[in-house]
């Protein structure tokens, strides 16, 4: 089963993450690699260097970035193959997010675990629609 571990928040505009910081998702990201659980591993940029195109009424709107909801946004995210839901959470649990928090701040900080979902799960999807949806996951070979 594959897994997103989505760590929560956004850095202030033009923020870059603190050398520390850097070094323990580095020693993360290599203890996933070693235990052959890791697809896919990136972090995101602030979202004041992004936008949103928001589909409502049949018309679509572009917002420009930043947005203010902090603890509904992305800042990166690792994709994991793993055996169960409880395997994943146990990997969430080792995420170093707490070091990205500054000491004597109140903040939290959030790793998501969601179920990446795969063609043969949705009962809708047709032969050539699997096939097709196959060709776009990401898999270790």
């Amino acid at each position: 089963m594959r897994f997103m571990l989505m760590l929560k928040g956004d850095p202030p505009p033009g923020a870059m993450p603190p050398p520390d910081l850097v070094q323990a998702m580095h020693e993360y990201h290599a203890e996933l690699e070693r235990a052959g659980v890791l697809l896919a591993a990136e972090g995101l940029y602030d979202s004041s260097q992004g936008a949103r195109v928001i589909y409502a009424k049949g018309d679509r709107t572009v917002v420009d970035g930043p947005f203010t909801e902090a603890k509904e946004l992305i800042a990166g995210f690792y994709l994991i193959e793993v055996k169960s839901l409880e395997e994943a959470v146990e990997w969430a649990r080792r995420c170093p997010v707490d070091r990205a928090i500054p000491p004597g701040v109140d903040l939290e900080a959030v790793v998501e675990v969601r179920r990446v979902a795969n063609a043969a799960d949705i009962p809708t999807i047709n032969d050539e629609q699997a096939a097709q949806s196959e060709r776009f996951q990401i898999r270790r070979d």
